[in-house]
Order: structure tokens, then C-alpha cells, then sequence
């Protein structure tokens, strides 16, 4: 999961030495930010703490969050430890702790996590307050995944998105014919087939990939004007643009890479990197570790990145998977838990990791924007604004328990996998996810 070639691993070590030695200089300076006072949160006697996430897919983001979370204990005296869990495993390790009672004090999960376990978390109101107002408020996505659906509380704290926009090699796009990515369907669909025809393919996640395969299979739906849900949060997947939907799946499918229903969140990583494919959707961690390793950087040089092809769609069709930390209710040491988010949340931790991560997990707080990150690099410029996307999971409904588990469930990417695999026609793949959705939302 960490390392998607052995090149890369080795331009991304060489990366996080870099990462390693920009932490210690001086960040948040430019950034601008209210001074108001904190929280009162006394820490409490004898308080520890371990952090559980998903684990990195460019070495900084690891290699800054632990020093940062080394800072916090040099701070405060409160021993940290970080375990770094895989994508895939996070929101089980997630379901033990809010099923059993115990565990980590801070979860940090992912976006929609929070609206899955409500009933079992802290409010976080008081830090989620402090920040917006010291940082300039708060981004649109974080607003819908922080604060529990038809309240003001917040029972998540998000820490940053990553999205995920078309990522393809610039030349081998005009051998094609094609001066750029095209918005229509059709003419994407085109290219995608010019592409193939080159022995250049595209490929794009069609197995149970948090990141990629939900992303994919949301974008397809929302390009189409089709949504899970209305905006009442009326199940209504089960529609003539679903349909739709998953015959131009059924049509793209043949001309991307074989293999891709059985992808993970790394291998389209993996595929590009070695030139099996030359495009894909894919944050800022493929380009970041084809910059950073001399063999590759060719590639990235010839990379480029366009947000996701608006089909039907009148706004970019497209969400951000963000994290999102949470404190159940039975972590005693809530006041330390709610320090350490707002300490790795101050500028000068923060930016930091936005820097070194050349903005893989985009900024939640507006305040942000400011970082030099953003000027640092033309080819990046639009990941800056990820976490105000106007998507998110369960569009067009409210963000609520029952979205989450949806996605969780992968209902979407296996709707689109089964017509893929020709194991189900569109309207039987569709009323299945209805049925698969509804219970969800009955429950």
C-alpha cells in the first residue's frame, strides 16, 4: 500500500528527507489567522494518547504527521503513538472501536465516517469553533462532513481532502487527436477508444478502492444527472440516468486496461508510473512521486491534470476523500484528544504537512489557501480548492449514517463492476442497488 514501484520508493525517500528537513524551518508565517484565545481544555493527569489513520501514500505525510505529533508530546508531556492503517482497513478497525468500546482516542477516519457512528461520539464543537474562526471559516465539504446532519454540533474535526482528477500524459493525448481532455461523454469516450487503439489505454478503478473506485463510480453517476438519493434523501439510484450511466460504463469498459476490477487504490498508481496506462483519476501522490524520482520524472514532466470530464453534469462531477478525526465517548482523556487536533491544526504544524505533501490532503480551513504550496507548482493549482467541491457522498441527499454505510458498502462501484464484467444488465445492476441502498436507508 505504501510504495506503488521500487523507483518510486526510492524518489519518495529522497523526498521525505527533503520533507524532513522543510518541517524543521519556519511555516504559517504568510498564513493569515485571528488571534483569539483557545479552549479552556486542562489536560487531564496521566493522559496518553494513540492516534490510529489511513497510511500515506507519499512518505511525507508520515514523516511530518509523526514529528508533529513527537512536537505535541514535547508540548504537553503527553505520549503519542500513530498507527498507520490501510485504506481499506481503517473503517473496520473504526466499526471495533465504536462497537466495543475501546481503542484509540482519536479515530481519524474518513470523511463521511462521523455521520456513521454519531451517537457514539464527543462533541467537538468547541474546537471545531476555535479553528474556523482563528483560520478564516471553513471550507464547504468540511461544513457538510464535520456537522452532524440537522444540528450545529460538530462530531468530526476534518484535517484535509484529496481529490481525485483526470491524470494523463499530455502527449500521448494529442497523438490522439485531442487538445486536451473534452467535457462531452461521447468525445471522451472517443478518445479513451484512440487511446486503446495506441496501445496507450486508460484505466480507472473498478474494484473496491475507497479512494479510486468510489470516486469513479460516483463521477460516472453524476455525470449523468443521476444521484443515490434526492434532496430529501429519497432513494433514487434506480433511474433512467443510472441506466444510462452504466451503458456507457458497459462501452468504456473494453478499451481500458484489463485488470481494473480487481483495483485497489494503489495500482492505477502503479499502472501509471509504469507506462501500462496514460490516464487515470488520481490525487496529487502519482504526480508527487514521479516528480521526485529522477528515472520517472520524465513522466511527470509530460503529465498533466483537468478535472473530471462534467458530462450532463453543470458543475465539475466530483468529491474529495477527505479525513475526518473523531473521539468517541469512551475516551476519558477527551480534553488531550481535543488538544492534539487543535495543536496539529496551528500553522505551524500545518503547513508544514500541506507543504510536504505538496498538497495531497487539500486544506479545510479557508485560511489555507495562503500557502505557498499552491504557487509552488502550476501542474497541482487545482487540487488547492478540493474540499470546496460541491459534491460529496450521498449527493444529493444529506450526509447521514445511511450515506456513509453506502459507501462503505461500495454499492455504487459494484453496480458499475457487474455491468463491467457483463455478469449484470444496467436496469438489473440498477434496481440491485436500489435494493442494496434502500436498506441503508431503513435502517
Amino acid at each position: 500500500m505504501y510504495d506503488f514501484t521500487r523507483r518510486a520508493t526510492l524518489g519518495l525517500g529522497a523526498a521525505a528527507a527533503l520533507a524532513a528537513r522543510a518541517a524543521a524551518q519556519p511555516h504559517g508565517v504568510a498564513i493569515p489567522r485571528a488571534d483569539i484565545p483557545q479552549p479552556n481544555l486542562p489536560i487531564e493527569p496521566g493522559a496518553t494518547l494513540r492516534v490510529i489513520r489511513p497510511a500515506r501514500f507519499i512518505e511525507p505525510d508520515e514523516v511530518i504527521f509523526r514529528q508533529n505529533a513527537a512536537r505535541f508530546t514535547e508540548r504537553y508531556g503527553v505520549p503519542v503513538r500513530v498507527d498507520m492503517v490501510g485504506w481499506e482497513d481503517i473503517r473496520a478497525q473504526t466499526a471495533v472501536t465504536a462497537n466495543t468500546g475501546t481503542g484509540p482516542e482519536i479515530v481519524i477516519g474518513w470523511a463521511d465516517d462521523p455521520q456513521v457512528y454519531a451517537d457514539k461520539l464527543h462533541d467537538l464543537t468547541d474546537v471545531a469553533d476555535y479553528l474556523g474562526r482563528r483560520y478564516g471559516g471553513w471550507n464547504f465539504l468540511p461544513l457538510k462532513y464535520g456537522i452532524r446532519y440537522g444540528t450545529d454540533r460538530w462530531i468530526g474535526i476534518p484535517f484535509g481532502g484529496g481529490t481525485g482528477p483526470i491524470c494523463y500524459r499530455a502527449s500521448t493525448v494529442r497523438e490522439a487527436g485531442f487538445n486536451g481532455i473534452p467535457d462531452d461523454l461521447q468525445q471522451f469516450l472517443n478518445l479513451c477508444k484512440a487511446m486503446h487503439r495506441m496501445g496507450k489505454p486508460a484505466g480507472f478503478a473498478l474494484g473496491n478502492a475507497v479512494g479510486d473506485g468510489n470516486g469513479f463510480a460516483n463521477w460516472m453517476l453524476w455525470s449523468h444527472n443521476a444521484s443515490i438519493t434526492d434532496e430529501e434523501g429519497k432513494v433514487s439510484i434506480n433511474s433512467r440516468e443510472t441506466i444510462e450511466a452504466l451503458e456507457y460504463v458497459r462501452e468504456l469498459y473494453p478499451y481500458m486496461v484489463p485488470g481494473t476490477l480487481s483495483w485497489l487504490d494503489v495500482a492505477n498508481n502503479r499502472a501509471y508510473a509504469a507506462q501500462e496506462i496514460h490516464m487515470t483519476a488520481n490525487g496529487v501522490s502519482l504526480y508527487f512521486a514521479l516528480k521526485n524520482d529522477p528515472r520517472t520524472r520524465p513522466i511527470a514532466d509530460d503529465t498533466e491534470h483537468t478535472p473530471l470530464p462534467k458530462g450532463r453534469s453543470s458543475d465539475v462531477p466530483q468529491a474529495s476523500a477527505g479525513l475526518n478525526a473523531m473521539v468517541f465517548r469512551h475516551v476519558r482523556n477527551v480534553n488531550a484528544a481535543k488538544q492534539f487536533i487543535i495543536f496539529m491544526m496551528e500553522a505551524e504544524q500545518y503547513d508544514p504537512w500541506l507543504t510536504g505533501c505538496i498538497g495531497y490532503w487539500s486544506q479545510p480551513l479557508a485560511a489555507y489557501r495562503e500557502s505557498a504550496v499552491w504557487s509552488s507548482d502550476p501542474k497541482i493549482a487545482l487540487f488547492r480548492d478540493a474540499m470546496n467541491l460541491k459534491r460529496w457522498i450521498g449527493y444529493k441527499g444529506p450526509v447521514s449514517h445511511a450515506a456513509g454505510a453506502v459507501n462503505a458498502d461500495y454499492v455504487l462501484v459494484q453496480m458499475f463492476a457487474a455491468v463491467a464484467a457483463g455478469q449484470s444488465s444496467p436496469r438489473d445492476a440498477a434496481r440491485d442497488a436500489e435494493r442494496r441502498a434502500r436498506r441503508h436507508y431503513r435502517s
